[in-house]
């Protein structure tokens, strides 16, 4: 047994034995694994090593904080309540595309946080209740807003896992637009049909209409959306006028928080900034705690040992080790998941097209928020719909998964025919 395997194992086993034994937090595990792995490796308590990797992620901490508070300025503001009730108001008389656009509001906060916990909390806790009175059951119900805060997760303009997967290799998060949209939204159409169409074919809007929140448009009128549209458009100007210096997502965020300020409901600025800090801390501290246990593990060249198995596998192989591996590795964190095996799996293929690649392996990574025993889509989404036990929901769950993996899958295998089609720099 090799020296870099011994040293896998142990961090694994401390990682582990933090999580369930000792019932403490993910990114304190990670810490502790970190520091083992070091230990065993030779090189003792590596102080530099440990804060480099906290930091190793930094940005991708910005991006996070900063659509947080954007994301609580638009729900405090009215604005979320504003767009649900807009949305099942103007497309009552067309079920399939009303359930469609549900699913992309469920979809938004994730979108933009890059977090399925986020999405599932926000708006799915708003959707909710409208979804189980046009009478689809609490079961699909819940599928529904655990599947939404997953696709969210993963579509752009925020894709955490790739952004990680992606800087493990130094490829920039530019080009990944077009095959995350392609990979999360007919997937979000089909789920939402699938679990919910039959149930609302006939609903009463009648019945639903006294339970939606209309005051904060009838009060403010089209204004209550403009910060969802300021920060549309310069993400867009980002991208579209090349001459114009990048502002940067936290900035963008930033500023379309400051803008929906003064566009709707009055609220407290110091208060949603604490709450939006306070609610993202657990996902900023795994965040961290992933940077440490990875930069140990490039120290200690367990890295590059986990590399070289997954290049060693036969072609077919891979396909089948990254569908089981990388959900199961995610129960602990999807977004270890992507940096531990994602990084790998990604150098295994390097002769397809890395940005599809990468986009693709971050769909079968975002699994691991729906598996126990963690499954922080699925336990939230229990919670949101008043479910005592998750099981049910990942019953449910089986079939969309396979059609997730395979869907990855088929992207990776033909993603140099599609790529001149598919990813715009």
């Amino acid at each position: 047994m090799s020296i870099e395997l011994i040293i896998f194992l142990a961090m694994v086993v401390t990682f582990i034995a933090g999580c369930f034994a000792l019932k403490l937090p993910v990114s304190i595990s990670m810490v502790f694994a970190a520091i083992i792995g070091a230990i065993v490796g030779g090189y003792g308590f590596p102080l530099r090593h440990l804060v480099e990797g906290m930091f190793s992620y930094v940005d991708t901490v910005l991006v996070i904080t900063t659509a947080m508070i954007f994301m609580k300025v638009v729900q405090e503001s009215g604005a979320l309540d504003a767009l649900s009730a807009l949305i099942i108001q103007k497309f009552r008389k067309k079920p399939a595309l009303l359930l469609c656009l549900i699913m992309l509001v469920i979809m938004f906060p994730g979108m933009i946080t890059g977090s399925s916990t986020a999405a599932v909390l926000s708006a799915g806790s708003i959707m909710a209740p409208i979804l189980m009175i046009m009478g689809i059951p609490v079961v699909e119900t819940a599928c529904i807003i655990a599947m939404g805060g997953l696709l969210g997760m993963i579509a752009p303009p925020v894709n955490i896992p790739a952004m990680i997967i992606g800087g493990g290799i130094d490829i920039p998060f530019v080009g990944f637009e077009g095959p995350l949209i392609l990979l999360t939204f007919p997937l979000a159409f089909l789920f939402v049909l699938m679990f919910g169409y039959k149930y609302v074919k006939h609903f009463d809007y009648d019945e639903i209409a006294p339970k939606l929140n209309r005051q904060s448009i009838e009060t403010h009128g089209v204004k209550i959306f403009i910060p969802i549209f300021v920060a549309l458009i310069l993400m867009v100007i980002n991208k579209a006028v090349p001459s114009i210096p990048n502002l940067g997502m936290p900035l963008i965020f930033l500023i379309s928080a400051v803008v929906g300020a003064f566009t709707g409901e009055k609220f407290s600025p110091v208060k949603v900034c604490t709450e939006s800090v306070k609610s993202v801390l657990p996902v900023l501290g795994i965040l961290m705690g992933v940077g440490m246990f990875i930069q140990i593990m490039t120290l200690t060249g367990v890295r590059g040992f986990i590399v070289t198995t997954c290049l060693s596998l036969p072609a077919g192989l891979r396909y089948l080790a990254m569908a089981v591996a990388i959900p199961l590795f995610g129960a602990v964190s999807s977004y270890g998941s992507a940096s531990v095996l994602g990084v790998p799996f990604l150098l295994a293929f390097l002769s397809s097209n890395q940005i599809i690649t990468a986009s693709a392996i971050s769909l079968i990574a975002s699994l691991g928020d729906m598996m126990p025993p963690t499954a922080l889509a699925g336990i939230f989404a229990a919670q949101v719909v008043g479910m005592d036990n998750y099981t049910p929901i990942l019953k449910r769950f089986i079939v969309p998964s396979i059609i997730i993996v395979v869907w990855a899958i088929g992207f990776i295998i033909l993603s140099n025919s599609i790529a001149p089609y598919i990813v715009f720099k």
